[in-house]
């Protein structure tokens, strides 16, 4: 129904659009009459803005490129979410989805005003470059991220593969140039899948996608041919994916009629409970969901099922607070619109955005950086110090350092995982005396 009005002229569009806001003539009570009096005062003012621009601005001016920009800002002034996409985005998008696009492997989100790295996926010349959850994206190439919107930020990184882009990253108090080389990035759901010891089975998903439910049936069927009684699902830095990746996952875990996530709205009838169907529950073996900072929305949402339906043990550091659902609306010229509908909550009705999912057993694996209100006023005043700028001239810039290879170091104590082990064990001793 919003689509049919793009043809129109700039002002009858945004005055229809503002009806359709306002629930049409029907819906015109009095209790409304002031609210749309107003709404049409700011669409007055707003088509004023474009005539001005058309008519006066230096150089003649492309009404696309206005519409654009107007709905960009619209967008990115409602959260860190929503966000309107131009054709070539909206493609890219598409693709991603279905696990293969250009880039440099990076899942990044606006946090408190900041570009803030969710996780560098697994494989990627970003994870070979170093960054890690939480780090700061403080420049792209010598640009100051402060004012960009996410949708300009990710185009800049993005580019054909063979190309350099510089991040420079703001982690713990210091300042450094990244520099990563672009590639095809393809993404596999499962990354690892094994026994590691006395028949415990050892899944590493990565980001839930369309093919996500098949790719962890198969690696559970060859599991457990091999005798496996007991799974560790690690789902620490994976940023997440589509909401139906991660209930066909949940169900993989839950008896029929178990509640998996529910979705808050702004209208009542689009508020939505999602329960386990029961046909593709696995065996009730011990499990254990292993999380960290760089777990996001799906990720989340899977963990916090698995934890209110006392499925299994989630073990590791508090998850990242992402879970709030986009909605993609395509427009008739190919762009389309992300624009966030609604929360989701956890079966017992807990918010996830923002809150995260607290583990059941809490194991740090390395330092956990503290969040401050200002953080990005406080980072961006820093990087504009002349001092620091003087500083960081003279001194050559620090380099993240890329995870050394087996052959070349020790591989790091899994902490985390070895916790997962000893309470899986710990599980079994107790099932059997109980027995």
């Amino acid at each position: 129904m919003k689509r049919r009005f793009l043809g129109l002229s700039i002002v009858a569009l945004i005055l229809l659009a503002s009806s359709l806001v306002l629930g049409g003539p029907e819906k015109a009570a009095s209790d409304k009459s002031k609210l749309k009096e107003g709404l049409y005062e700011q669409v007055e003012l707003f088509a004023d803005a474009i005539s001005v621009l058309r008519d006066d601005y230096v150089e003649e001016v492309d009404s696309k490129k206005l519409i654009y920009g107007a709905m960009k800002g619209m967008l990115s002034s409602l959260d860190d979410y929503s966000q309107f996409m131009e054709p070539d985005e909206y493609k890219e998008i598409q693709v991603e989805t279905k696990g293969e696009f250009g880039g440099i492997g990076i899942e990044i989100s606006m946090k408190e005003g900041i570009l803030t790295v969710i996780t560098p996926l697994a494989g990627t010349p970003a994870e070979a470059a170093g960054l890690k959850p939480n780090d700061k994206v403080v420049k792209i190439d010598g640009k100051v991220t402060k004012n960009l919107t996410l949708n300009e930020a990710v185009k800049l990184m993005r580019g054909k593969p063979g190309t350099q882009v510089t991040l420079t990253i703001w982690r713990d108090q210091n300042v450094f140039d990244v520099p990563i080389k672009r590639d095809v990035i393809k993404v596999h759901s499962i990354k690892k899948a094994d026994l590691i010891e006395e028949k415990i089975g050892y899944i590493k998903l990565i980001e839930f996608q369309e093919n996500t439910a098949r790719d962890l049936d198969e690696a559970l069927k060859k599991l457990e041919a091999r005798g496996m009684d007991s799974l560790i699902l690690d789902l620490r830095n994976n940023p997440g994916g589509l909401l139906d990746g991660a209930i066909d996952v949940s169900e993989r875990f839950l008896p029929k009629d178990k509640g998996i996530v529910s979705i808050k709205a702004r209208n009542p009838k689009q508020a939505e409970l999602f329960k386990s169907s029961g046909r593709f529950t696995r065996p009730d073996y011990p499990l254990v969901v292993i999380v960290n900072e760089g777990s996001a929305s799906a990720s989340e949402i899977v963990a916090g099922a698995v934890k209110d339906n006392k499925r299994g043990i989630v073990l590791g550091t508090k998850t990242f607070g992402k879970a709030s659902v986009q909605t993609v609306i395509p427009l008739k010229d190919g762009s389309a619109l992300r624009v966030t509908t609604a929360l989701y909550l956890t079966p017992s009705g807990k918010l996830i955005k923002d809150e995260g999912i607290t583990p059941d057993v809490v194991v740090e694996r390395g330092s956990v950086e503290k969040k401050k209100k200002d953080e990005a006023d406080e980072i961006f005043e820093k990087l504009e110090d002349e001092t620091a700028r003087k500083a960081l001239k003279e001194k050559p810039a620090e380099k993240a350092k890329p995870e050394a290879k087996p052959a070349d170091k020790p591989v790091e104590k899994d902490s985390q995982l070895e916790s997962a082990v000893n309470i899986i064990k710990a599980i079994k001793i107790y099932k059997g005396q109980k027995t």
